[in-house]
């Protein structure tokens, strides 16, 4: 081909050009997001986890729940997301900030998981989904040891149907840094970016 390495420079810089303006462009914008900080409330947000919590998002990703369940809550209009509970707003990039591979998730055969922490205050029961499964959800049995009582029960014992006299199930580190990441998903506090937009207002018609 006489134009063959123009052709693929052109290609080349078409391609560079859409990622840059894709890929690049939306970094810089999403980059420059920093916590939001309020006066009122004497603190920014949103808050970053650490601890246990910071590592449960490690064992959330290795499970792969990103595969049944979101973490995005869809704007009104979109979804009946609100109506089920799911969240009182819109998800918005803030929300993000802190996370290094936000879970959004692509398929939800589970509930989103979003504000999961402001709505499901205890870990009981979120041990007891995981220890036991249910008709849509699997059981994760192994992130549990089931053991002989020496002494006194380990106070991290969880209840579970049908356990043999003498023994003691508990969550291992895997399981308690899970279900502490699960409790402190919020997005509770309501950044003004999340605040639905107001409907554009006609111009009059002119009279004929």
């Amino acid at each position: 081909m006489k134009n063959g390495p123009l052709l693929f420079t052109g290609l080349f810089l078409a391609f560079l050009i859409s990622f840059a303006g894709l890929v690049l462009g939306a970094h810089g914008q999403l980059g420059r997001l920093v916590p939001y900080h309020d006066d009122t409330e004497g603190g920014s947000f949103p808050q970053r986890v650490s601890g246990l919590a910071a590592r449960g998002q490690a064992v959330y990703a290795d499970l792969g729940c990103a595969a049944c369940h979101t973490q995005q809550v869809r704007r009104p209009g979109f979804g009946s997301d609100k109506d089920r509970g799911w969240g009182e707003r819109q998800s918005v990039a803030r929300d993000y900030i802190h996370q290094a591979r936000p879970q959004l998730g692509a398929s939800r055969l589970g509930p989103d998981l979003a504000n999961l922490g402001s709505r499901q205050k205890s870990d009981e029961a979120l041990y007891a989904l995981l220890h036991g499964g249910s008709a849509t959800h699997p059981a994760y049995k192994f992130l549990f040891e089931t053991r002989t009582i020496a002494g006194e029960p380990s106070p991290k014992a969880v209840k579970v149907a049908g356990a043999a006299r003498g023994t003691e199930t508990v969550p291992t580190e895997r399981a308690r840094a899970l279900v502490a990441y699960l409790l402190s998903l919020s997005t509770a506090y309501d950044y003004p970016e999340a605040k639905p937009l107001a409907p554009i207002a006609k111009a009059p018609e002119a009279k004929k």
